[in-house]
This record gives structure tokens, sequence and C-alpha cells, in this order.
């Protein structure tokens, strides 16, 4: 009980030391973006030194670094919130989804600040359409793969047959699932063909060998 305890708590500081890391680069993006803006229309002119025409590029720099960390501690935030009450698989799967979709919205939003204006508007648009279209199928897997972990139709070292191909499960990921059939052949099946088809659970190996006469 006390090392269950111990458990929990460690998840529950690691949960809270990760909203902290995404406070902390929030404020330190705000913070900078304040300072750089100050210096380069207000501060550096008076002595002559004109940096205006720069901005944009030191800004989308400024985005990309810190706009990643941003991203990624949103995702680790996740990460350790689901953690408590589902299983890492899970979790993870959220994180790796969160973070893909993360990073697809910052390059989106640095589009739109290069271009600027409508112009940068129609640039991010096109963009995120075309990341969208890239991206669908992959997401599609990303999806169905969490329901799979979610729900936990079939676990690991089971004996399944999915989508005709019978053997152990080998590893349950977000994006495929493996199975190692009787002769040694590995069989990778996307998630999202998984979803929606029939799964059997059979007796184990041991088993089913056993009842043949």
């Amino acid at each position: 009980m006390a090392q269950e305890n111990k458990y929990e708590n460690k998840m529950r500081n690691e949960y809270v030391e990760s909203i902290v890391n995404l406070i902390l680069y929030i404020a330190i993006f705000i913070v900078v973006s304040a300072i750089l803006q100050y210096l380069i229309f207000y501060f550096l002119p008076r002595f002559g030194i004109v940096l205006g025409n720069y901005y944009v590029y030191i800004n989308v720099s400024l985005t990309l670094l810190l706009g990643y960390l941003i991203v990624r501690a949103f995702s680790m935030v996740i990460y350790h919130s689901l953690k408590i009450k589902y299983t890492e698989d899970v979790a993870k799967a959220f994180k790796s989804v969160f973070l893909i979709i993360g990073i697809g919205a910052l390059i989106t939003v640095i589009a739109g600040e290069v271009g600027g204006g409508l112009a940068g508007v129609s640039v991010g648009g096109f963009l995120g359409i075309v990341i969208g279209f890239s991206m669908q199928q992959t997401l599609g897997q990303a999806v169905a793969g969490l329901f799979i972990l979610i729900a936990r139709p079939f676990k690991i070292n089971q004996y399944v047959t999915i989508l005709g191909d019978t053997g152990i499960v080998s590893e349950v990921g977000i994006l495929f699932t493996e199975i190692l059939k009787d002769d040694g052949t590995k069989v990778v099946i996307p998630s999202n063909l998984i979803l929606g088809n029939k799964i059997y659970i059979l007796p184990s190996k041991n088993q089913t060998q056993q009842n043949k006469p």
C-alpha cells in the first residue's frame, strides 16, 4: 500500500511539474516577445539602429523555438494527466497525437507571420489544408489506435485472429498492432483497419494444440 501511494504521489508530482513547465514557457514567450518589441521599435532606434525590417524573422525564430517547447510541454501535461487514470500506452498515444496537431498548428502560425496580413492568412490557411490532407491517414490511424488502446479489445500475449491473420499479439501501438504468427512471421496491421472489423480472441496457443485430436 505504501509503495502504491508513493507511485501515485510521484505521478501527481510529475503532472504538477508539467503544468509548471507549460506556464513557465508561456510566460517566457510573452516576456521575451515584449522585450524584443520594445528594443526593436522604441529603444534601439534612439541610437540609430533600425531593425524593424528584421522583426518578422526574429519573431518567427522565437516562435519556432519557444512555440515548440510550449507544444511539447502541453503534450506532456496531457500525458501525465492521462497516466494517472489510464495505462501508459494510452497516455503516450494521446501525447503523440497532441504533439503532431500542435506542430501542425505552429507551422501554420509561422506561415501566417511570414506572409503578414491577408496574405499571411491565405498562406497559413493553404498550408493548414496541405498539412491536413498529408496527415489525414496518419491522424485517422492515430485516432483508431486511441480507441483500441482505451477499449482494449485484445491485449499483448493474447492469441487472436485479426483480418485473417492468427497469432500472438506482440505489440499494441497507436498506429499499428503487431502479431507474431505460428511460423514466426510478424504481421503489422494498421489501427484503422482493425477498428470496425471482427476480432477473434482464441484460446491460448498451448490450449489450442492440446484440443487438437
